[in-house]
């Protein structure tokens, strides 16, 4: 196999993948070296590419569980300040010399789990969700749609801190299913999806001439919208103005979620028509009649196809995988794509990766820590299990590394899972993450004592690097004093950091 074949495979790999997948007997430059960019289309070809063979429970299943689990841990808390205020009314001297039931119970000390005792219900939904995530990107072959599922998750994120038992699922219901579909599908899926109207309030917006405004004295809430302008769709120099964010505030309001409370349908998406502003509504200079729930998706369907969207789009795609300057020949490759084929984000995909701008030989983009992570998981041949709790990592001595210690990685790196600082979401520029590469030394050092020690250093260069390993990087790595510290060394060169 020449040179030539197996860096251009290994550059798709680290560039629109996680990195090759090193497994015993199986060579994954070798087998893609004879057409690297073919390999990375029949990824996207794929029958229910992005989608997750899981069963796990929808967001709306998972609100109601949450909103019971919490329910009943405030009447446990509430039984328990009874018992204590039970206690103090017959603590006489007497009784205090002869302690009833009540008080043992009450004055005993907190038990502490004990060790691998599952967390609480709120943590084990997000784990199970993290844990199919993490597995399909661990495992898959190429990883180009596993990438495509991260960068739209981001794009459009929501916060597990807002809502814990719905982060996952959103992106499994809303991004998913949606991934090499129309962008107006998945804007449509996001903007409606109960995670991100709890994640941007729109849950406690009404119109001010609404039948609840008029009520309650209160008026729409501008966070939905404005950051459907400014984020999703147009971008902040897109065109629009405050009184267009106001106007589709106005439009968006009643969309909102049955209460998680309610136990058959609590968490689903619902429009209620006594929250909605009436009246018909001009947003970028478009006039929209009062349809109800309609009325925004008609907004919606237009913010899709705006040509400011198609720009915004094709700079941050261009931004992702390429450069954090990308040529500005691939951007408007991409938008005219994107314009041209109505939003398909296969064909803008398609085109991402057949693009000569894509395959520039510098690699500039520093990966940030979830990737990174995912990254060293697949050098040190970690298959995913079948099991949601764990991310099977075998070790030497046959030990697991569970989910919640992988979440922990993420969280020490500063970019804890489904939690990003703001809704723009994590960002995507080397000065963002270069201040924090010194602190992945530490990990690498603790994964590679306890993962990866049947494989000759030398030959996990040729299997993950190959030609992009400089002769510096190949020296350092044969210079290693152990197996374990030539792993931790290889994860940290710069041509592994790299995209």
């Amino acid at each position: 196999m020449n040179s030539r074949g197996k860096a251009s495979a290994a550059l798709a790999l680290h560039r629109f993948g996680f990195g090759p997948r090193v497994r015993v007997g199986d060579d994954a430059l070798s087998a893609i070296a004879a057409d690297p960019r073919g390999a990375l289309l029949a990824d996207i070809d794929r029958p229910n590419a992005g989608l997750l063979a899981v069963d796990l429970p929808s967001s709306a299943r998972s609100a109601r569980a949450v909103y019971d689990f919490r329910a009943e841990e405030q009447a446990k808390h509430k039984i328990a300040q009874r018992a204590r205020k039970e206690v103090e009314a017959v603590s006489t001297p007497q009784a205090m010399a002869q302690p009833t039931m009540v008080a043992l119970a009450t004055t005993a000390p907190a038990r502490k789990p004990a060790d691998g005792e599952e967390p609480p219900l709120p943590q084990r939904i997000l784990q199970n969700e993290a844990a199919a995530r993490i597995s399909a990107a661990v495992g898959a072959d190429v990883g180009f749609v596993e990438r495509l599922v991260w960068f739209w998750s981001n794009h459009f994120c929501v916060s597990a801190n807002k809502d814990i038992g719905t982060a996952g699922a959103y992106e499994r219901e809303a991004i998913r299913p949606h991934v090499l579909g129309r962008f107006a599908d998945m804007l449509q899926a996001v903007e409606s999806h109960p995670a991100m109207l709890v994640y941007l309030d729109n849950v406690h917006s009404m119109g001010a001439n609404s039948v609840d405004g008029i009520n309650r004295g209160r008026g729409p809430n501008e966070n939905l919208a404005r950051e459907c302008l400014e984020l999703h769709t147009l971008g902040v120099h897109g065109g629009y103005s405050q009184q267009d964010v106001i106007s589709l505030a106005n439009v968006l309001t009643g969309w909102s979620q049955i209460e998680p409370g309610e136990p058959e349908h609590g968490g689903e998406f619902v429009f209620i028509k006594r929250l909605h502003e009436p009246g018909e509504r001009l947003v970028l200079g478009k006039t929209y009649s009062d349809d109800g729930v309609a009325q925004g998706r008609a907004v919606l369907a237009d913010l899709a196809r705006h040509p400011a969207t198609a720009q915004r789009v094709a700079l941050k795609l261009a931004r992702h995988f390429v450069a954090d300057d990308p040529p500005p020949s691939l951007v408007s490759r991409l938008a005219n794509t994107f314009e041209s084929t109505d939003g398909s984000l296969k064909e803008v995909a398609k085109t991402l990766v057949t693009a000569e701008e894509s395959w520039t030989a510098r690699r500039t983009k520093l990966k940030p820590p979830a990737e990174w992570i995912v990254g060293v998981l697949r050098l040190a041949e970690a298959p995913p299990s079948r099991s949601s709790a764990v991310v099977d990592l075998r070790t030497g001595e046959s030990e697991w590394l569970k989910i919640g210690r992988v979440l922990g990685l993420h969280a020490m790196l500063g970019q804890a899972l489904w939690r990003p600082p703001a809704p723009n979401g994590w960002p995507d520029d080397e000065a963002a993450w270069i201040d924090g590469v010194p602190r992945r030394l530490d990990i690498a050092n603790e994964l590679a004592l306890r993962l990866r020690r049947d494989i000759d250093p030398i030959e996990l260069v040729d299997r993950s690097l190959g030609p992009l390993a400089s002769p510096d990087t190949r020296q350092t790595i044969a210079r290693a004093e152990s197996r374990p510290q030539a792993f931790a060394l290889l994860v940290m060169t710069p041509e592994f950091l790299r995209r």
